[in-house]
């Protein structure tokens, strides 16, 4: 950084003048400290400002961990949207075949879903001791799985059993699928390195809910 030096910077020599030039005085310079000192040079306040800045998207292991935890609840939910992609391509079902004993444990009760939101929500995300880091990613992941209710609402009320109607219905289960996957890849691997992910479509509704 190049420093602007008032006395090396005049081109003709000083020389006395009867007209004076009047500098501020010393009291007006004490109520401004700022030219005195240069506060952005304080290395204690530039890490404050750094550690503060930070604070809201880092996160310790153990959040982390619940965070990457939590975006596995929407796509075990969403599961049955595969039933056309695992049976078609096998790198997939060879990627997901670790989880089916989870899986299958998620599915055994009805209830299951429900009662995991409900923990989510009161537990984790309306709780101020998890940090925001956590609340958020829990958030996100609740509101992942609300969108279902569309694709479940569609298949219910539009079942066709072949033809063009039964290939579109297999192409818009199997995209709900994907999207599944790719979040729960995506978002699980930015907890697990400590970055804060950001889904299409609902980080802004996740951000609404968490203060």
């Amino acid at each position: 950084m190049l420093l602007f030096n008032p006395i090396t910077s005049l081109s003709v020599p000083l020389t006395l003048s009867p007209k004076i030039h009047y500098s501020p005085s010393l009291s007006s310079l004490k109520k401004h400290p700022s030219f005195l000192t240069n506060k952005n040079h304080n290395p204690t306040r530039r890490k404050l400002l750094i550690v503060q800045a930070k604070g809201e998207d880092s996160a310790d292991g153990p959040d982390r961990l619940i965070s990457a935890i939590c975006y596995f609840y929407p796509f075990f939910d969403g599961i049955q949207y595969g039933k056309y992609v695992i049976t078609q391509f096998t790198p997939i079902q060879v990627l997901i075949q670790p989880l089916f004993p989870a899986i299958k444990v998620f599915k055994s009760f009805p209830l299951n879903g429900f009662l995991v939101f409900l923990t989510l929500y009161f537990v984790v995300v309306r709780n101020p001791n998890f940090s925001r880091y956590v609340r958020f990613n829990t958030m996100q992941a609740i509101v992942l799985d609300v969108l279902l209710i569309f694709p479940d609402l569609l298949e219910r009320s539009f079942n066709p059993k072949e033809g063009l109607g039964l290939d579109l219905v297999m192409s818009f289960d199997s995209t709900v699928f994907l999207y599944l996957l790719v979040s729960l890849i995506y978002a699980s691997s930015s907890c697990l390195f400590g970055q804060l992910p950001r889904l299409p479509i609902v980080a802004e509704a996740a951000d609404r809910q968490v203060l």
